[in-house]
């Protein structure tokens, strides 16, 4: 579904141009992981990139970190930064291709990286990722939709079209935390995936 974005991603970390990439974990994500108990949760980051968020996952002791991403350069970013991450944990694949099953799932800009149309599809994937009783968490973005992305823009009511099916909302509330360039662009969510029936 994604293959043909392969080359287009790996050129982007080739030439750096990753305006997305703010070089350290998100202020809400590290909030986030900061209040979670259990390190043995099985966690996945999708479309990580340079996941800063797995690395600070890793080195406060949550060792069971997943990371999928379409383009090989960010793994290898991640890899050089923290050597000891497992090798088994850094998945080369397009993400909707994946199969293991989580306990949570991290989500910080690759929802806004996809295109519009597999916005149903993500939401329909992460819930078939989850365990029962898993969760999501993570920050969408909250500007009016542009057809000139990466990144689309979205709102609120949209996201819930996709994600109700198959989630109880939790949380969904503008971001209080955000970095200063993304103040007001922000939703922090936590859904927790319905019982299968």
């Amino acid at each position: 579904m994604m293959d043909s974005n392969k080359n287009f991603w790996e050129e982007r970390y080739e030439e750096n141009r990753t305006g997305w990439d703010i070089g350290e974990i998100s202020t809400p994500l590290k909030n986030y992981i900061d209040q979670l108990q259990d390190q043995d949760l099985k966690i996945l980051i999708p479309g990580g990139g340079n996941s800063y968020e797995a690395e600070y996952l890793f080195q406060n002791g949550f060792k069971n970190v997943h990371v999928v991403d379409i383009a090989s350069q960010p793994l290898q970013n991640l890899k050089n930064r923290v050597p000891d991450f497992p090798e088994s944990h850094l998945h080369h694949e397009n993400f909707f291709s994946h199969q293991e099953r989580y306990d949570l799932i991290l989500e910080q800009t690759f929802f806004c990286a996809l295109q519009p149309k597999i916005r149903a599809s993500y939401a329909e994937k992460v819930s078939e990722l989850l365990e029962e009783n898993g969760k999501i968490a993570g920050i969408l973005f909250n500007f009016e939709f542009t057809n000139d992305g990466p990144p689309f823009g979205g709102s609120k009511d949209e996201y819930l079209t996709y994600f109700s099916p198959y989630f109880k909302i939790d949380i969904f509330e503008e971001c209080y935390n955000s970095i200063p360039p993304r103040q007001g662009k922000e939703l922090f969510f936590k859904f927790s995936k319905k019982p299968e029936a």
